[in-house]
């Protein structure tokens, strides 16, 4: 998929939007909200199930032109399409990036190196559907021959923070049947804390890793099998409690796993994208096969929508253009996720993973040096508990941190008027984030307060809200399998859309791959016998040497 060699930089549509950007620079969105009674409709859009309230951002109808003549002119249609069609799209890896061909509930062909991947796909649709039946059924059991009780996760990374995520969130929809549990710390806290609340008998452990090479992913895996040997469990049962989630399947069966309880992934599937596959198998376990395909058709609607409507109403599109807005034009380091639902708590923390690996890049597809920022850091956390935290920052900071407020529009849990006082908290914040509070409306509230002239000019200044702070808001009905499918997509394809403007491989991770690298040299010398060898580093020495020498 060639790409149009024009710099980013240099285009014209960038320099346009470099002079908007100055000319903008003391307009503040309480005037563009006074100029344009009918901004609120206008910048407004749905699609998938989502709207989204784009109207408290920095923006004009020209900027939003040029925002968009830039994702056309850089080709966000025509690599988009790409993606869809199985172009290899991960340029370093030749490899096509292929996570929606997994919620292609249509089972249009796609084909991958002469071969139609989609029998496959749905082969392992229905082995999930199959296994997850028989389990729910009572027709697997453990080796006793109980009911399996709970479900241990073993993962790390898109093996855990998806699944992870989309269990949480769906609490709602799972029955009492199973208990679920996620194991990823390499710290053996983690995976002791949750054997402690398992029984041998009655759990079945998913050990899920791609490469099932993962360093932290296979020791807790071990520790799980060691528990289960030392409390009951025999080799020949390992075969009813042991199932895994892999690319190398003989990885797997090396490590102890039946054939037949291997499901399978795709090199074409990248890891922070794999939810949608058998990867997770937790979630059609927790909330049933018939949930978990309403979770793809969702995701397929918002596919369906980024693909073929106009980049102007386009949410992805959309979404990504203001991120590269603040970004690369106004100096924007972060970009802060906070979803006003306690089921969507760990949102922030799978599109972190999301969009910082993908996008976390210093070099453009054909290996160049990036000269601009490319992806932000992404935080966040769950509504109103942030707005006695760091919502602070966000209102008098000096720092620009645009900010997704998300929030359905009904609540699995309607007590009393909690959920119209949230949604309350949530318009609240958005409204004062844009809005804030001028000096003489600080004052004339001092006054109202019955304070004297030298306390209110000494108060005034610390009141004052500067306000003109941009951020969009996410809506549904409600959180349901399709809406929750339809919002993580939506994040997979801005995430998409920013890196064919920034020029790099989304696709890829070197980054954590140099990390794997090292750690198993580095461990090779803390638990070898023989006295540790240097590295290029004195500090990663003495810091070797210092835990050899505390080692029971």
């Amino acid at each position: 998929m060639p790409q149009d060699p024009v710099p980013l930089t240099t285009r014209p549509e960038w320099r346009i939007l470099s002079d908007l950007r100055q000319r903008l620079d003391n307009t503040h969105m309480r005037d563009l909200f006074r100029q344009d009674p009918d901004r609120a409709r206008r910048f407004f859009t749905t699609g998938a199930g989502l709207s989204l309230d784009y109207s408290k951002n920095r923006v004009t109808d020209d900027i939003l032109t040029n925002l968009m003549a830039l994702a056309k002119q850089c080709g966000v249609p025509e690599q988009t399409e790409a993606m869809f069609r199985g172009d290899r799209i991960n340029v370093t890896e030749d490899r096509p990036a292929l996570h929606t061909a997994l919620r292609n509930t249509g089972g249009d062909p796609i084909v991958v190196d002469g071969i139609d991947i989609m029998p496959e796909v749905e082969q392992t649709l229905a082995r999930m559907e199959a296994f997850t039946n028989d389990v729910l059924s009572g027709q697997r059991t453990g080796f006793s021959g109980k009911a399996f009780t709970d479900v241990v996760s073993i993962g790390i990374g898109g093996s855990f923070l998806g699944p992870k995520l989309v269990c949480e969130a769906l609490q709602p929809y799972q029955s009492d049947q199973l208990s679920g549990h996620f194991v990823a710390n390499i710290d053996g806290s983690d995976v002791s804390e949750v054997l402690r609340q398992v029984d041998p008998e009655t759990t079945l452990f998913l050990v899920q890793s791609k490469s099932f090479r993962t360093q932290e992913t296979l020791e807790n895996g071990r520790i799980a099998r060691d528990w289960f040997l030392n409390n009951g469990g025999t080799e020949e049962a390992i075969a009813r409690h042991f199932v895994a989630v892999t690319a190398n399947p003989r990885e797997a069966e090396a490590f102890g796993i039946a054939s037949e309880n291997i499901f399978p992934m795709w090199d074409w599937v990248g890891g922070r994208y794999s939810l949608w596959s058998a990867i997770g198998l937790p979630i059609a376990l927790l909330v049933g096969m018939a949930n978990f395909r309403q979770l793809l058709a969702g995701a397929r609607a918002m596919d369906e929508h980024f693909r073929h409507t106009p980049l102007g109403q386009n949410l992805p599109v959309i979404m990504a253009m203001l991120g590269i807005w603040y970004s690369n034009f106004w100096g924007a380091e972060t970009h802060a996720i906070l979803p006003y639902d306690h089921y969507l708590e760990s949102l922030p923390a799978h599109l972190q993973q999301l969009d910082m690996e993908s996008n976390g890049k210093c070099v453009t597809r054909d290996g160049q040096p990036v000269t601009y920022p490319t992806g932000p850091v992404i935080w966040g956390g769950v509504g109103a508990n942030g707005q006695h935290a760091y919502h602070q920052l966000l209102h008098q900071g000096t720092r620009l941190i645009p900010a997704d407020f998300i929030i359905p529009l009904q609540s699995h849990n309607p007590v009393g008027e909690h959920h119209a006082t949230l949604f309350a908290n949530c318009l609240s914040q958005t409204r004062a984030l844009m809005a804030g509070k001028t000096e003489d409306e600080a004052r004339q509230e001092l006054a109202r307060d019955g304070l004297a002239e030298d306390d209110i000019a000494a108060l005034a200044p610390h009141k004052v809200i500067p306000g003109n702070k941009p951020s969009n808001t996410l809506l549904m009905d409600k959180l349901t399998p399709e809406t929750l499918g339809a919002l993580i997509a939506l994040y997979e394809h801005r995430t998409f859309v920013q890196g064919v403007i920034w020029d790099v491989d989304s696709f890829d991770q070197w980054g954590v791959e140099l990390g794997k690298q090292m750690g198993k040299g580095i461990l090779d010398q803390i638990i070898g016998d023989q006295p540790a060898e240097t590295t290029s580093d004195s500090s990663t020495d003495e810091l070797i040497r210092l835990f050899r020498s505390k080692r029971p």
